[in-house]
């Protein structure tokens, strides 16, 4: 069995997954935002929780970028790509290099 049999079963969920822990950083960050403009204490135990999603949103912008660039050059919208691959991640550039012209 190789990736390409396995591709169209485990990337649906992969984007479903994504989509979903990406919204939960966005609004982990937001509600983080909102305790320090407030000062409101937040455990300090969440403190690594706040770096890692941190640190995959930031993976998920540059993919976004980098999906903007070349989604051109693929007959695709830069922004709505982008957008799209900010949300399911690697998947999405995949998807977008696997294109034929």
């Amino acid at each position: 069995m190789n990736f390409q049999d396995i591709k169209p079963k485990i990337s649906p969920i992969i984007k479903v997954i994504s989509t979903i822990l990406i919204t939960g950083a966005i609004g982990l960050e937001l509600w983080n935002i909102y305790a320090i403009a407030t000062e409101i204490q937040v455990p300090s135990s969440l403190n690594p929780i706040f770096w890692f999603e941190r640190f995959a949103v930031s993976c998920h912008i540059i993919e976004a970028v980098i999906a903007a660039f070349y989604a051109p050059s693929r007959n695709q919208m830069p922004i709505q790509y982008a957008i799209y691959t900010f949300f399911v991640g690697t998947v999405g550039l995949l998807e977008l290099f696997d294109r034929e012209d």
